[in-house]
């Protein structure tokens, strides 16, 4: 079983000609409202690529239609809390390239305390996933609570700040970082190589799996015994939003399912590929067969 400690936003969407630039006002073409959050994207992942997942979430009781969203893309969500305070949300352009910029309101996602945290593991056994982003309260007890009831845990370390730096990472089983998240992790210069990269998250964290996500030039996967290349594949984006989502969700579905990590990263990188040729986040997730269907046709 995996166990999503998991955002979930009512997104906002904008498409415009370019990101708008400080002190510029720019008009959108288009305007639309969607779910999201880092969290329900991985978990719509997940379920669509035929994962057991339950989601450990928080709404604000005006946004139920989220909840009857994510329980009909498949997620258990029997221990998301519906709450008096604001939902998470997100303001989000979309230029003409297909890249993004994301404006984060935490809301409900930073009301998890110990308490409440405490009563979710109880439903956990030894052995279960936990998967975290960084979009939630209470990261660093629910990191010692699974090592504690001997869950392993999967990290994505996004968005990145400095506080993720003194969490027990060395519990991490498997970590998910783009360029960005790893050099912020690491220390290491921006556009630094990709090999560098690997060989400074292998000396800080060396027990740890790590794939590294570099969006066009590709993906990588480490761990003790091996370093693998996904080279990217040739698609023209028209929205990047929950492609790094979509990617983490069907790689570990791949991965549950006994793949090993080659299969996990062509797997991942195929829905990912097809979620950037699509618009919106939630919307953007394909279902299983779709990816079947091309893996099919290209290999």
């Amino acid at each position: 079983m995996l166990h999503n400690l998991g955002s979930i936003n009512i997104d906002h969407f904008y498409r415009v000609p370019h990101l708008v630039r400080p002190g510029e006002t720019l008009a959108g073409g288009d305007y639309r409202v969607g779910l999201g959050g880092k969290g329900a994207n991985q978990s719509i992942a997940l379920a669509r690529a035929g994962s057991r997942v339950c989601h450990w979430g928080r709404l604000g009781r005006q946004d139920n239609w989220a909840r009857e969203h994510l329980q009909a893309a498949g997620v258990d969500t029997r221990y998301i809390e519906m709450v008096d305070v604001a939902s998470g949300h997100a303001i989000i352009q979309v230029d003409d390239e297909g890249e993004n910029a994301i404006l984060l309101f935490p809301g409900a996602n930073h009301g998890f305390t110990p308490a409440n945290l405490g009563e979710l593991f109880e439903n956990t056994a030894a052995g279960d996933w936990l998967l975290i982003q960084n979009e939630c309260s209470g990261l660093a007890p629910a990191l010692e609570m699974a090592h504690a009831k001997g869950l392993k845990v999967a990290f994505n370390p996004a968005p990145m700040t400095a506080e993720v730096a003194s969490l027990p990472l060395h519990y991490c089983e498997l970590l998910f970082v783009n360029r960005g998240e790893a050099e912020a992790l690491t220390g290491l210069p921006a556009g630094s190589p990709a090999g560098e990269l690997l060989d400074a998250l292998a000396r800080q964290l060396p027990e740890t799996q790590t794939v590294l996500t570099l969006g066009g030039d590709g993906a990588w996967y480490q761990s003790t015994e091996q370093r693998i290349f996904q080279s990217p594949l040739p698609v023209r984006p028209q929205d990047t939003t929950a492609a790094g989502d979509t990617f983490i969700g069907y790689y570990l579905a791949a991965s549950q399912a006994g793949e090993n990590a080659a299969n996990c990263l062509l797997r991942a990188a195929t829905a990912a590929a097809i979620g950037v040729q699509r618009p919106g986040a939630t919307e953007s997730i394909p279902e299983l067969a779709e990816v079947e269907s091309e893996l099919a046709r290209t290999l």
